[in-house]
């Protein structure tokens, strides 16, 4: 009797504990947890109108939180992406408008460079990176010395799932990494490791403010979907087969992640932030093509809309509008500012291209605060690929994946958001303006 008594006694002061802990999370800095997935179309969810999808986690995601239907990356390839992300500034002003290399020691976002993950630890928040890098490789360029206090991944580019070694050319190098340390998980499936280092670090923060970046590495190549999705997909033709295991491989992990969130009780106090990086690709490595766009034309490496316009969710539940819809123009670059000011962080004194949306995820009828916004990704030094969009008017300048002798194409996203068009010769005068912009614009950012 009496050993039952101090048994239910022990279970009630754990209860008691957990109850304590849940309560000690300070609800003026709400945790962060911003998911990056890689490679996915633009309309590769269900909820997005991709009809052969199923995506139950991350449509439920949405539903309790708001969905974007025209949101942006700074970049149509994986690096600038990152970088824009995690600094607020576009790729140029980062310092990194290209993507970083996968070899051992090679430098790529400069260390200068003021991160998501610096904000949010000066903020006392404990920082984690979990899966994809591609900012750099050398040790002042990895997620340890650029804010983050835990750091699980890989830093290259890419890596097959149960090997570890990167996945493009030779030789081949093992690239797996925990707090800069090469760790060895022979045959273990890379998302799976993502999900519990990420539960872990969960468990251990609980009773603390935290940020993490779980940056999943699909439905980029290889694409290595589970074989219950393979058959799920079975009477899919290929590439669209592969590609969807792959996308529903990566729902079914990330709602793995929401679920260790809900487990744990702090889902009422923890933003999370859904986006991919770019558009779907169009690569040998990923049988050439799979993903889905539908009207947009263009995919990852374009400035066209397929390249560029990528799915993004945001969910804060008791704090911002659940199952809603958003059609103002917002970008990756708004997350840092947006963030800073729903977690009441003093936001660095550098200059930041990114702006807070906080009153557009609040209200349908606020205006985006973008008046204007450019993009500009490879090509050459004498033939660029560039765009600017002001308002309803968006100029290309040799877009890939366009036609060789249209040097500049406007289009008028407003009648013809698919980009079929070009207007260029209608509207020469708007076509000097907006090439004016972008010139000033990419001498200012060059020269930071």
């Amino acid at each position: 009797m009496k050993k039952n008594l101090i048994k239910s006694a022990f279970v009630l002061m754990t209860l008691c504990g957990l109850a304590q802990g849940a309560k000690s999370q300070d609800k003026t800095h709400p945790n962060v947890i911003v998911i990056y997935t890689d490679d996915q179309g633009t309309l590769d969810l269900n909820i997005y109108g991709a009809k052969d999808l199923a995506t139950p986690n991350l449509d439920a995601l949405a539903a309790t939180g708001t969905r974007f239907t025209s949101f942006y990356s700074a970049s149509p390839i994986c690096s600038p992406s990152r970088a824009s992300l995690l600094t607020g500034r576009y790729p140029q002003r980062a310092g990194l408008a290209g993507n970083a290399s996968s070899s051992h020691g090679e430098e790529g976002m400069p260390g200068s460079q003021f991160t998501m993950a610096e904000l949010f630890k000066k903020g006392g928040y404990k920082t984690a990176h979990i899966g994809k890098w591609h900012l750099g490789y050398a040790t002042e360029s990895m997620p340890n010395q650029q804010g983050f206090d835990y750091s699980f991944g890989f830093m290259g580019g890419c890596i097959d799932s149960y090997s570890h070694y990167f996945y493009w050319n030779g030789p081949n190098r093992h690239d797996l990494w925990r707090n800069g340390t090469e760790i060895w998980e022979p045959g273990q499936y890379f998302p799976d490791l993502m999900v519990a280092e990420a539960g872990k670090f969960l468990e251990d923060n609980r009773n603390t403010p935290f940020f993490m970046y779980f940056a999943i590495n699909m439905p980029h190549y290889p694409l290595q979907g589970e074989t219950k999705w393979l058959e799920y997909y079975k009477d899919l033709s290929n590439p669209r087969r592969m590609y969807a295991a792959s996308i529903s491989t990566m729902d079914e992990k990330i709602g793995l992640l929401l679920k260790k969130v809900d487990d744990l009780g702090l889902r009422e106090n923890t933003i999370i932030v859904f986006q991919s990086d770019q558009g779907h690709s169009q690569e040998d490595r990923t049988f050439g093509g799979g993903g889905y766009a539908g009207p947009y034309r263009g995919s990852k490496f374009s400035v066209f809309e397929g390249g560029v316009r990528v799915p993004a969710i945001i969910s804060w539940p008791g704090h911002i509008p659940v199952n809603t819809v958003r059609n103002q123009f917002a970008a990756n670059i708004d997350w840092f500012p947006t963030l800073a000011e729903y977690c009441h962080l003093t936001l660095p004194s550098n200059k930041l291209d990114g702006l807070s949306i906080v009153k557009v995820i609040a209200g349908a009828n606020q205006n985006s605060p973008h008046k204007i916004f450019f993009w500009q990704s490879q090509g050459t030094k004498t033939d660029p690929q560039w765009a600017v969009r002001e308002g309803d008017w968006k100029l290309l300048h040799s877009p890939f994946q366009g036609k060789e002798n249209e040097k500049l194409m406007l289009v008028n996203m407003k009648t013809d958001s698919s980009e079929t068009t070009n207007v260029a010769a209608q509207h020469p005068e708007i076509v000097r303006s907006l090439q004016a912009k972008y010139d000033a614009w990419i001498k200012e950012v060059e020269q930071q």
